[in-house]
Formats: structure tokens, sequence, C-alpha cells
């Protein structure tokens, strides 16, 4: 009989992994990251209203007043946008957007 001790695998959460490859909540290089995956997030919803719509990018383009190519930028990585922009995106897909506010646990509510 092996009398050697197996060594059981350790699961990681998803948050222990960002921290331990990215950086922590607050640093530079993981503040970075969140940002990123948010901007494509947004991307792929205004990827995913366009298909929605049955619109090409050229089509939905002309109707914000910007070049395919800037739609395409767009879906792939939304950091280069403005709210403006943005706004006028899925104003044109006729879809609605929400913007929260979050200071420490509570929500900014405007009244």
């Amino acid at each position: 009989m092996n009398n050697m001790a197996t060594k059981k695998d350790k699961t990681y959460s998803l948050q222990e992994m960002k921290d331990k490859f990215i950086g922590k909540v607050g640093t530079p290089k993981r503040d970075q990251y969140e940002y990123e995956l948010r901007m494509e997030v947004l991307g792929k919803m205004i990827k995913t209203a366009r298909l929605e719509r049955s619109l090409t990018q050229q089509q939905l383009g002309k109707l914000v007043g910007v070049q395919k190519a800037q739609i395409s930028k767009l879906e792939n990585s939304a950091n280069s946008a403005t709210i403006d922009t943005i706004y006028k995106i899925f104003k044109a897909l006729d879809a609605e957007i929400n913007f929260m506010v979050k200071l420490g646990d509570n929500f900014v509510k405007i009244e």
C-alpha cells in the first residue's frame, strides 16, 4: 500500500484568480482590466441590439451619422466612444439605455 499523501486540487474563485493574476481591486492594472471588460460588454450590447433590428453596420452608421468603421470599432470595444455617441446609437436602435451611479453601497437617485 502506498503511504504517499495525495495532494488535493484546490479550487479558486474567479475573484481570487483575478486578484492573483491581474491585481487586487483598486490597483491600476486591475482598474484598466475592469474598464476594458465593461467596454467590451457595451460593444457586445450594441452589436446584439443592431442584429435584433436587422441592421448592417453601415445602416446603423448612417442613422447615427458615423462611418461603418466607427460602428465596427465600437462593437469590438467601445472604449473610444463618448456617452453622446453611445446615446445616439441606442436611440437609432430604438433601444432604452439606463445609467446608474453607485456611491459606496448606495445608488444615486435623481429626484
